[in-house]
Formats: C-alpha cells, structure tokens, sequence
C-alpha cells in the first residue's frame, strides 16, 4: 500500500482528500502546517506528498525547497494543491521541483487521482532498471510518455564515422552534441603540462558520453578519441538540453549516470594515487574488462587494448606495464594472444593485495 502525505491548513480539505484516497487503498498521513509535514516527511519517507502552498508556520514553496535539501526526501513526488493558480505561481513552484499542480478547488476526485496514479506510476519507473545505454533511455521514454522521443532524435540524428585515434572532441571546446557509441569504443582523457595522458574513462557500445558538458554547461574538461574504429550518432546538444527541460525522468536517469561516474572516477584517482604498481595494473584490467563485456559473452575474457592505453588508464608508465603483465602471465593470471590480454584468473585479480 502506498503512503501519501498530505499538509494543509484547512481540515475540511484535509478530511475530504483523506477519504478519497483512503477510498482508494492509500494510506494517508496529514499535516496541519508546513512544519509538521516537513517533519512527517522526513520521519515517514512518504510515496507521494500533495501540499497545500499557502499555510501558516512555513508555506508550501519553504516545505519543497526544505524537502528538496535532504537526499532520503528529494527524490519523493511533490504535487501542489492550491488556489494560487497563476502562471507564475505554477512556474515558481515547478522551478523548485514540484511534479504537478492542481488547482482549488477539485472539479472531482478523479482529477486527483490521476494526478497521484500518474506521479508514483513515474517514480515506480525510476527506481527500476530500465536496460543500459539507448534501449534503456528509450524504454523509460516510452513507458512515461507514451512514446520514443530519445529515439527520435538519435534517427533525426547524423551517425559519423571515426578512424582509429581520431579526435572526436578535445578539452577546452564548447560541447555541440550528445554522443552515443553505435560501434567501436572511445577513450577520455586528460593531458598533463608535459603531454602525459590519464585516461578516465572508455566508452563502448551502447554508452553515451558528452552529457556532462551540457548539463553543467560548461567547456569540454576532457579529449575524447577513438580507441579504434567507432561509428558514433550525434545528437545536438540544444535538442539534448529541450529534452532534460521538458523530461524530468531522463534529466533523473543522467543525474544518475553522472553520479556512477563521478563514484567511478574517485574510486579510479584514489587508486592511481595510493595503489601498489600490481594492485593498479590489476584493477584496471578488471575495470576494463567489465566495460567491454557485453551480453552473452560470459565465457570470452578477452581485452583488446594497447599497453600505452592501458599504461594511461593506470596513471603508471607502459614498461611498468609491460613488466607487470608479463609477471601476471607468469602467475597464470593473465595470457596474451595476438598481442590481446585474456583474463584466467579474474578473482584474483579483483582480490589483488595492495
């Protein structure tokens, strides 16, 4: 049974939109002020919470901009019920992360319940795994809005072909478009004063890359190079920023992919900073290994990347590497075929000791 919370002054309101949704097989918590919501919400972790904006103590616009602070409420749909209906009342309160708004008074209980049917329907979306990459995207699209508009822009898209080292994006330029990897594999890196590359990230099929520029709006803090030949689909950036304005469910799907990434990323410069040369190597064998897995494939433990690449992807220098690996092989953790590294022993290489 799903819990709403609902906070409003009035008590005939609150007894009437209690019913209705008690009615309903919800269960119900009420607040008479803002305060006591904010605090039910945060004790409660509430479903859904429909407030009322003009209350005394602390308003509903001081209720969803408090609630919006704390990570275990900010996620939690908001709908505003009240008699400010104005443009600019409806706007302000969007703009502080309200889902909906329903203006007083009711024309009936279905307009309600609609509204609650809808938002948890989308929050139940949310906290699924909707697949990875564009599938995944196009899925969520499709099961919130009826219909397949990332999809859409990737057809109304150009697909680009890149050769083998080819620069698709350096740092310090102005991000154009959203990448998605069709075919092949890419690599991001940052240059050091002295040329020396630390590679951050490598993208695969089926990935997106290029987002994060957007969303911060912000120059290109990386390069972005073809690892090896990769068809790419580019997605203009203006069209990317229109969806995440008018899709708050795909603007929450990419605030989770840069948060992975940002968990990825400390994780991998904690390890270049403070990991043995063993621990390095065998950590990024593992973390690349699990980028270019790709279903079905549970029984191929092969890595097709160059040492220099894997060398920057450490932070370490390739004869280190080199000799690394050629100890690993020797312990019958790794072996190379046609210059190809195969992974024989992947626990021991994930329980590598420092």
């Amino acid at each position: 049974m799903k819990t709403i919370l609902l906070i409003d002054d009035n008590a005939d309101v609150r007894m009437v939109i209690t019913e209705v949704l008690e009615l309903s097989n919800y269960r119900v918590l009420a607040a008479a002020d803002g305060k006591e919501g904010i605090l039910l919400a945060r004790d409660k972790k509430p479903d859904l919470i429909i407030c009322d904006i003009m209350m005394p103590v602390l308003d509903g616009y001081a209720v969803i901009h408090s609630l919006q602070r704390f990570p275990e409420t900010q996620n939690i749909p908001f709908i505003f019920l009240s008699a400010k209906a104005e443009r600019s009342d409806i706007r302000k309160g969007m703009e502080l992360g309200a889902d909906d708004y329903i203006a007083k008074p009711l024309s009936g209980p279905e307009e309600l319940l609609n509204a609650v049917e809808s938002r948890l329907k989308k929050a139940d979306l949310l906290k699924k795994d909707m697949g990875p990459g564009l599938e995944g995207l196009n899925n969520l699209m499709i099961s919130v809005n009826g219909k397949d508009m990332l999809k859409s822009l990737t057809d109304e898209s150009s697909s680009q072909r890149y050769k083998k080292r080819q620069v698709v994006y350096n740092e310090g330029t102005h991000p154009k478009n959203l990448f998605y990897v069709q075919k092949g594999k890419v690599k991001v890196f940052k240059t050091n004063d002295d040329g020396k590359e630390l590679v951050t990230n490598i993208y695969t099929e089926g990935d997106f890359f290029g987002y994060t520029s957007i969303i911060e709006e912000s120059l290109y803090k990386e390069t972005a190079q073809a690892l090896e030949e990769a068809e790419l689909t580019l997605i203009p950036a203006s069209d990317f920023k229109d969806l995440l304005n008018n899709s708050r469910e795909v603007l929450h799907k990419f605030i989770q992919l840069l948060a992975n990434n940002v968990s990825e990323r400390e994780a991998q410069l904690v390890g270049v900073a403070y990991n043995s040369l063993r621990k390095k190597v065998a950590d990024a064998l593992i973390s690349i290994f699990k980028k270019f897995k790709k279903e079905g494939d549970a029984d191929d433990s092969t890595i097709a990347i160059g040492r220099e690449n894997l060398a920057n992807f450490t932070g370490t220098a390739k004869e280190s590497v080199i000799r690394t690996l050629s100890d690993f092989k020797d312990e019958k953790l790794i072996d190379i075929k046609d210059g190809n590294i195969v992974i024989l022993n992947r626990r021991k290489l994930e329980n590598m000791l420092n």
